[in-house]
């Protein structure tokens, strides 16, 4: 395991970062949701942030889509998460986004509520990440593949210190972490804390880039536990292979 002598905890990425995650409706196909998603909705946002930004207003500054892998009864507890990197959180919806459908993707998709939170960079690996804008069609939204991302959708146990929980986190777990991604070949490693852990539905979200699954199986073998248990809950395990991109 790493230690306090060999780690530096990350610093906070300026802004927040916005989490959408996405379920669809029962009588929606997964190939229809993407589908909507990546033709419909996806340039309206775009479009969308160059208006405001054009106008002076806050605007999204970064559009990441991230899609997610069936489980192992081959169901989707979550299709996706689209992640909106903003300066500040925008105003909360008075009610969820897509109650009343604007495009086809909301249609398809079940009204869905953001939660803010704060991005610590622990491995960039923008060199294994490369963003290839189309030449052929609008630049914008593209796609990329070549890896296998695993996300933890972390909840807190009732009543935790969160300035403790997440110190842990960032000082002890990212250390242990890292140290173990490094070893099996794994290339970018994100924390995500939500801003206002006590009434979100999660108080975190992990993102780790592996080159293949067998990285993440050599992970699994090595990863020991550093403490994390005595504020965490529950952790909801979900893999991707595919990501879709808005405004990098």
């Amino acid at each position: 395991m790493a230690t306090s002598a060999t780690f530096s905890p990350p610093e906070a990425t300026q802004g927040a970062k916005m989490m959408y995650l996405i379920r669809r409706k029962p009588a929606t196909s997964r190939e229809q949701l993407v589908a909507h998603w990546y033709a419909n909705h996806m340039p309206k946002v775009i479009q969308g942030a160059r208006n405001q930004a054009a106008q002076g207003n806050p605007h999204a500054l970064r559009y990441i889509v991230t899609l997610y892998d069936a489980d192992e009864s081959g169901e989707h507890v979550w299709d996706g998460v689209a992640q909106l990197l903003w300066d500040e959180p925008p105003p909360r919806s008075a009610t969820p986004h897509g109650t009343t459908p604007t495009d086809s993707f909301q249609q398809a998709a079940e009204p869905y509520v953001p939660w803010a939170t704060t991005e610590y960079v622990v491995m960039e690996g923008s060199n294994d990440l490369k963003v290839e804008p189309l030449t052929l069609d609008a630049p914008f939204p593209c796609t990329r593949s070549g890896f296998y991302k695993v996300t933890f959708l972390v909840k807190a146990k009732e009543g935790s210190d969160f300035d403790k929980f997440f110190a842990h986190w960032l000082d002890v777990h990212a250390a242990n972490v890292k140290s173990v991604v490094e070893q099996v070949g794994g290339f970018r490693y994100v924390v995500n804390h939500s801003i206002d852990p006590a009434t979100e539905p999660y108080a975190g979200m992990a993102e780790i880039y592996f080159r293949d699954e067998a990285g993440w199986a050599g992970y699994r073998e090595l990863i020991k536990p550093d403490g994390m248990g005595e504020w965490v809950a529950e952790s909801l395990i979900l893999g991707g292979r595919t990501e879709m991109i808005g405004i990098p």
